[in-house]
């Protein structure tokens, strides 16, 4: 009898250690991030800090908005995003906030946070994961890597199917049509455009249309009035900051050289739906897909 009960608990011990390892094993979480490096967790993170307003939006997006513990100003998309404790801006954040925030996992983003700011915060032993995407398509991956990281994965494949169905849907429409040169504005002072490995340059051509700065390599590259007036744009389309129409938009007006001022081809994008690396991308990609159709309608007129 007394070996029978030592046989068991010897077989329920080894079940008990067994299970643990293996719990263990496939809790651990590694993916690769934007620019490389492997991500690795003992298990999917808990204690999330963003720092930009588009990983915030992405990781709500993944399914792991409740696991987000700190944040950067302008993060405000979701709702509940407005809620999470700020850290910082995303030029410029508090290292004594994050570190006592006690993050399993930081979400930085490598053309938005000062590369010295991110080694500071590898240095203090914080798991880091690092978004670049320069492409569409690089959204829906990287919801599912964050959804990895955060343990949501179901979450994180449906929002990346949906988006990915949008994408083939939006290309399948517009991707052939005719030409049309674009000039996208950022900003007034300095004025600023995108270059070819800027988002945005991927949400002009997947519209049909030509960014006449793309030969440029810089993501937010400077240029002068006098090379936009000589590339002659024959569509110009304007962000700014905020919700409304840059009055700064109209300024363009007084160039009456330019085709896009001819034909009054002059066009806003809110920022926050063509700025932002987030599933949002789409909404703001397909309005500038009608601005492009309507510039087409208006050749020949």
């Amino acid at each position: 009898m007394h070996n029978a009960s030592f046989g068991f608990s010897l077989c329920l011990c080894v079940s008990v250690v067994s299970g643990f390892l293996a719990g263990n094993a496939f809790a651990e979480v590694s993916v690769r991030d934007d620019v490389g490096n492997t991500v690795r967790l003992a298990q999917p993170a808990k204690r999330i800090i963003s720092l930009a307003p588009h990983m915030t939006e992405t990781l709500f997006a993944a399914g792991a908005g409740a696991q987000i513990v700190g944040t950067v100003e302008y993060s405000d998309y979701p709702e509940a995003a407005k809620k999470i404790q700020r850290v910082g801006g995303y030029s410029r954040f508090d290292l004594e906030t994050i570190a006592a925030l006690k993050p399993d996992l930081i979400v930085a983003w490598q053309s938005g946070n000062a590369a010295a700011h991110i080694d500071k915060l590898e240095g203090m032993g914080f798991p880091i994961y690092i978004s670049q995407p320069n492409r569409i398509e690089d959204v829906a991956s990287e919801i599912e890597r964050l959804g990895q990281l955060a343990g949501t994965t179901a979450t994180a494949q449906g929002a990346a199917t949906a988006f990915r169905e949008r994408l083939a849907t939006l290309t399948g429409r517009y991707s052939k049509r005719p030409s049309v040169r674009t000039f996208y504005q950022i900003w007034k002072q300095p004025l600023m455009t995108i270059g070819k490995n800027q988002i945005i340059s991927d949400a002009i051509r997947l519209c049909g249309g030509e960014n006449v700065f793309e030969k440029l390599e810089q993501l937010a590259p400077t240029v002068t009035v006098e090379a936009v007036i000589a590339a002659n744009p024959e569509a110009i389309v304007a962000s700014g900051m905020d919700e409304s129409r840059p009055e700064w938009l109209d300024d363009w007006k007084k160039w009456t050289s330019i085709e896009a001022v001819k034909r009054d081809n002059l066009f806003f994008v809110p920022p926050e739906l063509i700025q932002r690396h987030t599933p949002r991308l789409l909404e703001g990609t397909e309005i500038l897909c009608k601005h492009l159709e309507t510039v087409r309608g208006r050749r020949g007129k």
